[in-house]
Order: C-alpha cells, then structure tokens, then sequence
C-alpha cells in the first residue's frame, strides 16, 4: 500500500519529472525560499510548503566554531 509520501511524490513526478523533483529537494536543503521555489514551480508558497512537509523534514542544528572547541581544548583553569 501506498503511504501518503510516496503517493504525493509520484504525482509530483507524473506531473513535473523526476530531475524536477530532484531540483526540488535540493532547493529545500539548500534554504532557498519558499517564494522563489514557488515563483521557479509556478505555484503557490503553501504548495511549497505542502511538499516541503511531505518530502523531507527541517532539522535545526547549532555547530560550535573550531576555534572555540579549540580554546577549550588548549585552555588551563584560571586560578581563583
């Protein structure tokens, strides 16, 4: 049986091909906004949304700069 993910893809594939779909993603990953997706799809930013929620999920990260894990793995106690 088909999940509503992979029924969704299909169509989007039937409808805009599969080199589409990759372009698609790839925008996705990239950050690039919902409206140029849209406006490059011609579609609505809700529709961008739609498969954007479909397709992938948004994963939020915080990623220490080098230079500071560095510090703090060269750094001594300061006396008190």
């Amino acid at each position: 049986m088909s999940t509503s993910r992979t029924r969704v893809a299909r169509n989007f594939i039937n409808r805009y091909g599969e080199e589409r779909l990759r372009r698609l993603l790839d925008a996705l990953a990239d950050g690039e906004s919902g409206q140029a997706i849209a406006e490059e799809f011609d579609v609505s930013r809700e529709r961008v949304r739609q498969w954007k929620n479909a397709f992938g999920r948004v994963l939020t990260m915080y990623q220490v700069h080098p230079e500071i894990a560095d510090v703090l793995e060269h750094s001594e106690p300061e006396p008190v």
